[in-house]
């Protein structure tokens, strides 16, 4: 429908992978037009958003990623045709933590001042945040790291290790054809393979009153649990598992 295809390679064959400028608008990001077409989270399905400098983008075109981001599709509503295009994509977003750049850096100094620190921080308002399931402040590498030849852990290690999680989840929703991954599981699925016992449900019910988590929240960090058990090789959801995915909610003050 977008038109983007080759004459001579009609059939996409690779996970795509979106990368769109921080100028895009509202209809470019997640489709539109006076004839609907497929905006970009859309030409992402089934692969990778990349948002580069998050915060840059307009506001309603954030704002706008939080229903695709819960349901997986996008309905496109305009006088002459109403549409609704699949818009199943892993949003991976990155942003400065200040308009510099160096708030908590410990080697250089930010210039900032605390409004303007907040300011940019709630560009990102907290609903949206709410519906990311991973956020991990990543600080400056060290020149010993980068110009050292030790990796930690190879990409083709991790990149094994993710495949035989994905196998795992292939195998349990092998009767459920509209779910692929654990992402995908609806409350009723959560209730079925991400079961607690009684230590694991004292720790969610301490961090849901400690945290004000909403249910939203609360059952995304089951999801993430339940993966990264899948990653350690463990068929019940431990505490470790639960603090780790707990550790990776974005932090809303």
């Amino acid at each position: 429908m977008a038109g983007l295809l080759h004459s001579n390679k009609n059939l996409v064959t690779t996970r795509p992978f979106r990368h769109p400028h921080h100028t895009s608008s509202s209809i470019a990001l997640v489709g539109g037009g006076s004839m609907p077409k497929p905006g970009e989270i859309s030409l992402a399905h089934r692969g990778v958003l990349f948002l580069d400098e998050f915060p840059e983008f307009g506001r309603s075109a954030l704002e706008n990623l939080r229903q695709p981001l819960e349901d997986g599709v996008v309905t496109v509503a305009r006088a002459a045709a109403t549409l609704t295009f699949p818009a199943q994509f892993t949003m991976v977003a990155a942003q400065n933590p200040c308009p510099c750049g160096y708030y908590s850096d410990p080697g250089k100094t930010c210039t900032c001042s605390p409004s303007q620190i907040m300011k940019y921080q709630k560009k990102i308002s907290g609903p949206l945040l709410d519906r990311i399931d991973l956020c991990v402040e990543v600080g400056r590498v060290e020149y010993e790291k980068l110009a050292s030849d030790d990796l930690t852990e190879s990409s083709a290690d991790i990149q094994k290790r993710v495949q035989t999680a994905r196998n795992v989840q292939t195998k349990r929703f092998a009767k459920y054809p509209n779910i692929k991954t654990n992402s995908e599981m609806g409350i009723r699925e959560i209730r079925e393979f991400c079961k607690l016992d009684d230590s694991g449900q004292n720790f969610m019910k301490s961090a849901v009153i400690k945290m004000y988590l909403s249910a939203r929240s609360y059952h995304r960090i089951l999801k993430l649990g339940r993966t990264i058990a899948d990653l350690e090789g463990s068929e019940d959801i431990k505490i470790p598992h639960l603090a780790e995915a707990i550790q990776y909610r974005p932090k809303v003050e």
